[in-house]
Parts: structure tokens; C-alpha cells; sequence
């Protein structure tokens, strides 16, 4: 039993992202507890939790992407198994929130997966959630529970500012991501530029037009993820055109499906920095990916949970 300021504390670690896990717990100092992931014959996800956690307060931590329901349902299965077994808080830390994207109903008899994803969490038993970088904000809507959306600005702003790239200029990909990309020009003290573009179907983008001064400008592309890297290969391209000099992108979660590494090796961009919030296998870190870890920032958030203390001084 792991006590930490005074308070019985478990941290468990499923099956998408057990390094940053891992990373996290030696953060605060406290050994990942062990749990048992085990399949049936016909796929059934079964969970023994060999260890007691009645009182506990109780951190779980999955990422919920590739392959997505999977993960969704170990999640689920999980957090029936620690209410049944009488724990004190079961608060989930999802550092990529699969279905994010599905936030609104765009066409007409569409769902929106995005809150039944956060019903299925509560009514399995979560008390708290903890994100980073939702796609949405008002996603933090969809639950009747506390959630913290973290935000991985402070470590790539960081990253960026210790890079010290010289006439730089911000680039948001949409017209959607031009918070993201203000809030980073601020930190950085540079001006913005936006991509207008268009989707005529699911991740595919066209780009129409850019709005803002590139020619001559090294500039720093923001997205809160990148999925296949057609909008970021795209955008890239425009830039390029438009005569800009090296080309910087940035995500914090990686997903990099399909083709994306060949569309990126492939486009003018010349460094592309992401978070941990994925778990990349080997095949997928190649040369331009530089990728840094949010482990002390959920950790710290982890800590200052269990203190009752704030976390919005985890964002400056």
C-alpha cells in the first residue's frame, strides 16, 4: 500500500501507454500498482486486480487511441472491476481522448460519440477525468464529473523559445486552431498567420488561401493532433509556395495513421515536435519527430489532485 501525504494512493497502468505510465509514477514517487490484462478466446477483455484497493484513491492511465474501442473498453471494464472493489475515487487520466473529433452533430442523424464516450465513463464508475489537449473544449460539457483539460502549450512553447528559431511566425492549419496558435505566438512574441482550407471529405483537406505574412518567415505550424498529415503535408506545401524559409509542425498527439510518416518524410517540413501522449512503436519515430514528454506535467497534476490543490498554475 503506497501512502502519499497522507492519503492511500494507487496508480494503474493499462495497455496503451504503459511507459508514460510508468514515467508518471517515478514522478511522484509511487510504484504503478499491478493489474492483469487478459483476453478470452473470443476477444473478451477480462481484468484481475490482484491487490486491494478499497479506500484508495485510485489514478488510471490509457490512452484511448489506435485501436480505439479497444482501448475504450479495457478502460470501461477497468473502472466496474476498482468500483466493485470498493475504491475510494477512480479518477482516469486519458492523455489522448479518442472520439474527440466527433463533438457536434455536422450533418444531420450524426452522433456525437464524444459525450456518449464520457457517459460510458461516468456511469462506469469515473469520478474525476484528466485530458490533454481535448479537440473541443466544450467537450468538458459533456460530464457531470470534474475533468482538467491539460495543455501541452508550456512544453512546447519551451522546446520552441530553447530553440530560438529567428523570424518566426505561427501558423494555425484551420480557422478552428487560432486560439491554439495566438496563445503560442504570445509565449513566442511573434505574429500569427491562418490556413483557409476546405474538407470535402473526412481527412482529406484542400487549401484555399493563407491569411497572414509568410514570405521570407520560418514558420512554426500548430495543431492539437495529427492523424494522417494530410491537412499538415498540405499546409506545408502552401507555405512553401508561398515563399516561406523552413517549416516547423506541432501536435501533441501523434497518431499518425495510414501514410502520415511517408506524407511528412515527403513535405517541405523540416522538424515535426509531439508529446507522449501516444505511444509510438519503433516503426513509427523517424528522423524529423522529436517528441517530448508531459510525464512531469500529469504527474505534477496528479500530485496536486491528491493534495486538493489547483492546477491552472500547470498551464503558465
Amino acid at each position: 500500500m503506497a501512502v502519499f501525504h497522507g492519503s492511500k494512493v494507487k496508480i494503474f497502468a493499462l495497455s496503451s501507454n504503459r511507459k508514460l505510465a510508468q514515467q508518471i509514477a517515478d514522478y511522484i514517487g509511487i510504484p504503478l500498482s499491478e493489474s492483469e490484462v487478459t483476453h478470452f478466446a473470443d476477444g473478451e477483455i477480462s481484468i484481475n486486480i490482484p491487490e486491494t484497493v478499497r479506500g484508495h484513491k485510485v489514478f488510471v492511465i490509457q490512452s484511448t487511441c489506435d485501436p480505439v474501442n479497444e482501448h475504450i473498453m479495457e478502460l470501461l471494464i477497468m473502472m466496474d472491476a476498482l468500483k466493485r472493489a470498493s475504491a475510494r475515487e477512480i479518477n482516469v487520466v486519458i492523455p489522448y481522448y479518442g472520439y474527440s473529433r466527433q463533438d457536434r452533430k455536422a450533418k444531420a442523424r450524426q452522433p456525437i460519440s464524444a459525450k456518449l464516450v464520457a457517459d460510458l465513463l461516468q456511469v462506469a464508475g469515473a469520478t474525476r477525468v484528466i485530458c490533454m489537449d481535448l479537440h473541443a473544449a466544450q467537450i468538458q460539457g459533456f460530464f457531470d464529473i470534474p475533468i482538467d483539460n491539460f495543455r501541452s502549450l508550456p512544453i512546447i512553447a519551451k522546446y520552441l523559445k530553447d530553440k530560438n528559431i529567428p523570424d518566426a511566425v505561427v501558423v494555425s492549419p484551420d480557422h478552428g486552431g487560432v486560439t491554439r496558435a495566438r496563445a503560442l505566438a504570445d509565449v513566442l512574441s511573434t505574429t500569427i498567420a491562418i490556413i483557409d482550407k476546405t474538407r470535402p471529405e473526412p481527412n482529406v483537406a484542400e487549401v484555399m488561401n493563407i491569411i497572414g505574412r509568410v514570405k521570407g518567415k520560418n514558420c512554426i505550424l500548430i495543431d492539437d493532433m495529427i492523424d494522417t498529415a494530410g491537412s499538415i503535408s498540405a499546409a506545408s506545401a502552401a507555405l512553401k509556395e508561398a515563399g516561406a524559409k523552413d517549416i516547423y509542425a506541432c501536435c501533441t498527439h501523434p497518431l499518425l495513421s495510414g501514410n502520415a510518416i511517408q506524407l511528412i518524410t515527403d513535405s517541405p517540413i523540416v522538424e515535426i515536435i509531439c508529446t507522449d501522449t501516444i505511444e509510438l512503436p519503433e516503426c513509427k519515430l523517424f528522423p524529423k519527430l522529436v517528441q517530448l514528454s508531459v510525464s512531469a506535467l500529469l504527474g505534477q497534476g496528479i500530485i496536486n489532485i491528491i493534495d486538493d490543490q489547483g492546477v491552472s498554475t500547470l498551464f503558465q
